[in-house]
């Protein structure tokens, strides 16, 4: 098998109408970093829509964590379809190992026109992502179009890595386009009444007046990084940035930090489906 394929076959589905777990860690040895990831079902009538990549691999004598979240509505067809080909088209990008900011915003587009490109098997839904690479433990990258979001925790602050791409901070973008935003049904911003976030893949209906363009940050890990958590809105829906740290801190192990921020967005009454990824840095 190719190191492209191999990296297709790690990433996993999260399963089932419970709790699913799992964890991992690198092999460097000047840096040991552990991950664990958790996801809860959300109270709706509907199978899981939530799912996740967490894995390190080898290429071209680099190591790469590569983490993600994808956060389907209306099915869970396209992000299983992020799942399995996301991070597969950034790595194939030419200019990958030399300007990763270009090769992640050209693979989110053609991953995105991809999925249009197959609507009629993948169906009218859409996804949001949030996709973390590692290099050598050292240097992170970070991108997502929509409302699942990224926070690194260094010995001094709280960085979101991420944008919430939210209707009301797009509208002027979403209106150019054509399109508009309305506060019903209820009180959320939605695009066209339909979305509650103004990024996202697929979504073929209200795809002119959506984007699938990535906000990306880079930080390097250095000696004062802590934790990465990466999490759907099913947990920041109920939970802000420190909260969230606060909690994963009292863990040593991030399995068990992932596992508690879960079962506490769900204790706070989140509906959603909750999937959580912490990454835990030590030197």
């Amino acid at each position: 098998m190719d190191k492209i394929g191999c990296l297709r076959s790690c990433c996993s589905r999260f399963a089932g109408p419970s709790l699913t777990v799992g964890k991992g860690k690198n092999s460097q040895a000047h840096i040991r970093i552990t991950y664990g990831f958790s996801l809860l079902k959300g109270t709706a009538d509907h199978p899981i829509e939530d799912y996740h990549v967490a894995k390190f691999v080898r290429m071209r004598d680099q190591e790469l964590g590569l983490f993600a979240v994808f956060d389907g509505h209306l099915g869970d067809t396209v992000a299983s379809y992020l799942q399995k080909h996301l991070f597969t088209n950034i790595i194939k990008e030419e200019d990958f190992w030399t300007n990763p900011d270009i090769a992640i915003r050209r693979a989110y587009e053609k991953t995105d026109n991809e999925i249009l490109s197959h609507s009629r098997d993948l169906g009218r839904g859409g996804s949001t992502a949030v996709t973390a690479i590692l290099v050598n433990g050292s240097k992170l990258w970070v991108a997502n179009v929509g409302d699942s979001r990224a926070v690194l925790a260094t010995r001094r602050e709280v960085i979101q890595m991420t944008t919430d791409h939210e209707p009301n901070s797009e509208r002027e973008r979403i209106e150019t386009r054509g399109g508009f935003v309305l506060n019903m049904p209820g009180d959320v911003a939605r695009v066209n009444g339909q979305l509650a976030v103004s990024r996202a893949f697929g979504d073929k209906c209200l795809k002119p007046h959506l984007s699938s363009d990535p906000d990306i940050q880079v930080e390097d890990t250095n000696s004062e990084a802590e934790l990465l958590i990466l999490a759907s809105d099913g947990l920041w829906k109920v939970m802000n940035n420190e909260e969230a740290v606060d909690l994963a801190r009292k863990f040593k192990n991030p399995l068990s930090a992932a596992k508690r921020l879960t079962l506490e967005a769900f204790n706070r009454d989140s509906k959603d489906d909750i999937s959580c990824i912490v990454v835990r840095f030590k030197r």
